[in-house]
């Protein structure tokens, strides 16, 4: 819709208010419901909007190592611009509009730091050198017969969840539950995010779901919006639902693969597939994949962002732990798909269900775009069988911190993101994990309190 037809939507309904959000560096959506008199006026200008929402954590507490905001510049506002090509309605909301919107400098130039803006400069990269990115993200999360009121009053622990058993693939557990199950399926369709499949994965109350592939930047909207979505529609049923990475040792982590691929520009051919080569694979897609590899050790924490993610990735739990890539192999970081021209791509398996969708997707695809603009050749053999076993390219960092030390001096993830963004967003991993080095632990406890 133009913003014309937007705008005469909105007044032929009788609409009063719409609502807003934009993603924080975490992919946390912050926004708010405003007039519809507010929102006509700011459609040109945008709307201020404090910025303490770049200089604080998940947990609204201040970075004390940041400079683009803090108590030495006061949190003034920075320009929030709603981007109308976003418009939506929430159908669990009476129908309200929605939109995403970007963050600006007052002086109208782009804010570096912004997790949509980074990706929309990689994506105009993408497209003036003569690609489409067809992107999607996959999601796996728990679902607990839970509230925020018991999380609290259970500290977190012995929560009840939706289901018992690991029953992946099950036509049965759904069932037991079926109004909240086609409740995701047909709401997050109403809400522009259909999708391609909805299923249970091995564990328990464990779902999956993906939607169709779209443009990167829809993509990655669609991406960051599911994850509030299935949030919002589960709380209707008295559901929890947690997209952390990892909620226990003795149970699988949840994913966030990313599925990529790159095309003409009419959309008309997949420049991965090449049936007159080796594989299927173009060199292209092979340029693409080798810069994937080599500057997979400098953007690991736009793919495991948080204390958490490092505890999905380990040996023999469905995640990769090297940096290898493979056909159809489900042990390697990378997964080549590559049987017919629709629908050969690369899965990327390192990202968690916890990630920035916006971050990593512009770290797929940067990565990706490197490899072709410097015509990497792909030198890393294909690991066949088990990919934890292939150390020959090296492993991935271990933790939050060893991660996110060699992106901070990587000139390689400067020259992909910009100084200012690799400057900042490191800083906010180092305070995360900080955060996390002075917790004490239950482990602790019980390990150490009565026998040491």
């Amino acid at each position: 819709m133009t913003e014309k037809e937007i705008v005469e939507y909105i007044k032929n309904n009788d609409i009063q208010k719409i609502k807003f959000a934009f993603a924080d560096i975490d992919g946390v959506l912050r926004g708010k419901l405003i007039h519809i008199d507010k929102f006509l006026e700011g459609l040109q200008e945008g709307f201020g909007f404090c910025d303490v929402v770049f200089g604080w954590d998940s947990s609204d507490t201040g970075y004390d190592n940041v400079g683009v905001t803090g108590w030495h510049t006061g949190y003034p506002d920075k320009t929030a611009q709603i981007d109308l090509s976003t418009f939506r309605l929430i159908p669990w909301e009476n129908n309200t509009p929605f939109f995403l919107a970007d963050y600006k400098n007052n002086d109208n130039t782009a804010l570096s730091i912004c997790p949509r803006t980074l990706l929309k400069r990689i994506a105009h990269e993408c497209t003036g050198m003569g690609y489409h990115a067809s992107f999607a993200q996959e999601f796996e999360w728990f679902n607990f017969r839970e509230t925020q009121q018991t999380l609290a009053e259970k500290n977190f622990s012995n929560l009840t969840p939706l289901t018992h058993g690991m029953f992946g693939y099950s036509i049965l557990r759904p069932s037991l539950e079926d109004a909240y199950y086609n409740d995701l399926f047909d709401l997050l369709g109403a809400f522009d995010i259909p999708l391609e499949g909805l299923h249970t994965e091995t564990g328990p109350g464990v779902y999956e779901c993906a939607y169709f592939h779209d443009e990167v930047l829809r993509a990655a909207d669609k991406a960051t919006l599911l994850k509030t979505a299935v949030k919002e529609i589960a709380n209707k049923h008295g559901i929890i639902a947690t997209f952390m990475a990892k909620i226990s040792d003795k149970l699988p982590g949840c994913s966030g693969h990313i599925h990529q691929s790159l095309w003409n520009a009419d959309k008309t051919s997949n420049l991965f597939y090449d049936a007159n080569r080796e594989h299927n694979m173009s060199d292209l897609f092979k340029h693409y994949l080798a810069g994937q590899l080599y500057c997979l050790p400098h953007i690991v924490p736009m793919l495991a962002p948080t204390v958490n993610s490092y505890k999905r990735l380990v040996e023999g739990a469905w995640a990769p732990t090297t940096i290898t890539w493979g056909f159809d192999n489900r042990t390697t970081a990378l997964r080549i798909l590559n049987h017919a021209h629709k629908s050969t791509r690369l899965e990327q398996r390192i990202s968690g269900s916890d990630t920035n969708p916006y971050l990593a997707m512009a770290a797929s695809l940067a990565s990706g775009l490197y490899g072709i603009k410097h015509k990497l050749s792909l030198d890393v053999p294909a690991t066949v069988g088990n990919g934890y076993a292939d150390k020959r390219n090296g492993s991935i960092a271990s933790n939050l911190m060893e991660a996110t030390q060699l992106m901070k001096h990587s000139d390689i993830a400067k020259e992909l993101f910009g100084d200012a963004f690799v400057q900042h967003f490191t800083a906010t991993r180092e305070w995360e994990w900080r955060q996390f080095s002075k917790h004490v632990s239950d482990w602790e406890m019980k390990r150490y309190m009565e026998i040491i």
